[in-house]
C-alpha cells in the first residue's frame, strides 16, 4: 500500500440522514492520519482501525463540521487509552474552541500557510484557502504517491497551490453552479475546473450538501473536469 484514503464522512456543513460530516482516514504502510474530525466520523473511524493505531489528527479549520468529534477522541485518549502527547495539527486558535482543556493528552502543533510537517513516512504541505476562519488545504506525499485535500474554500483559491502531480484530489463541491458566489464554498463546476487546471489525475468530490442531488453534483463536476469524477461516500476506499 502506497497511500489509501477512506471516507469517514462527507456531508457538507451538517450530517445528512445516516451520514457524517467531513472526515477521512489517510494511511501509508507506516502511518495513519485522521484528517478532519466532523460529527459522526469518530464512530466510523473505529470500523477501520483501533483508536490506539492512530498516529495523528490533522484539522483543517475551526468550523465544527470539521473538528467536533475531537472532543470524544480526547475522552477516549484520556480515560481509556491513557495516551498523552497525542499529536494534533491545526491552525492557530482551534485548540481554544474545544470544550475541555485537552492538554497534556493532546500535543497541539500550530500550522499555517506553506508550513510542512513530517508525520511518520508522510510529508504534509499546507496551503491557506479562500475560507474564514483560517482554513488549510493539504498535500500529502508518501510512497511515491501524492494526495491533495481542498478542505473548505471559495473560488479565490485554486488547487494549483498544492503543486503538480496529484494522483488523487479530494475537493469540496458543496452545491451546484446556481449557488455560486453565495458562500465561500465551491460548486461542482468550480471544483472540476480547479482540478482540471491543476492537472489532477483523479477527482473525488466531497462536502456534499445533504439537500443537493449527488447525481447532479457528479454530472456537473465531470463536465467541468473533462473526465469522470467520483463521489465520496462513507466507508468508500481509494487506493493511490
Amino acid at each position: 500500500m502506497a497511500l489509501k484514503l477512506t471516507v469517514l464522512g462527507c456531508s457538507g456543513s451538517y450530517p445528512g440522514p445516516g451520514g457524517a460530516a467531513s472526515g477521512y482516514l489517510v494511511e501509508s504502510d507506516e502511518t495513519r492520519i485522521w484528517l478532519d474530525a466532523g460529527s459522526g466520523t469518530l464512530a466510523n473511524l473505529q470500523r477501520h482501525i483501533g483508536l490506539d493505531e492512530l498516529d495523528a489528527v490533522v484539522l483543517s479549520h475551526e468550523h465544527p463540521d470539521h473538528w467536533a468529534d475531537i472532543e470524544g477522541f480526547h475522552i477516549a485518549c484520556k480515560y481509556f487509552l491513557e495516551r498523552e502527547g497525542f499529536p494534533v495539527y491545526a491552525p492557530a486558535g482551534l485548540r481554544d474552541v474545544t470544550h475541555d482543556d485537552t492538554e497534556p493528552t493532546f500535543y497541539w502543533h500550530t500550522v499555517t500557510d506553506r508550513d510542512t510537517a513530517e508525520i511518520g513516512d508522510l510529508r504534509l504541505t499546507f496551503s491557506r484557502t479562500d475560507h474564514g476562519p483560517e482554513t488549510l488545504a493539504v498535500r500529502i506525499d508518501g510512497g511515491g504517491r501524492t494526495f491533495g485535500y481542498s478542505a473548505d474554500t471559495g473560488p479565490r483559491w485554486s488547487v494549483v497551490a498544492l503543486g503538480s502531480g496529484l494522483d488523487l484530489l479530494l475537493c469540496e463541491a458543496s452545491f451546484l453552479r446556481d449557488r455560486e458566489g453565495s458562500l465561500q464554498h465551491l460548486s461542482a463546476r468550480q471544483a472540476g475546473t480547479s482540478a482540471r487546471e491543476a492537472r489532477a489525475d483523479r477527482l473525488v468530490l466531497t462536502h456534499l450538501w445533504p439537500t443537493v442531488d449527488p447525481a447532479q453534483i457528479q454530472a456537473e463536476g465531470t463536465d467541468a473536469f473533462g473526465a469522470p469524477v467520483e463521489l465520496a461516500a462513507i466507508d468508500k476506499e481509494f487506493d493511490l
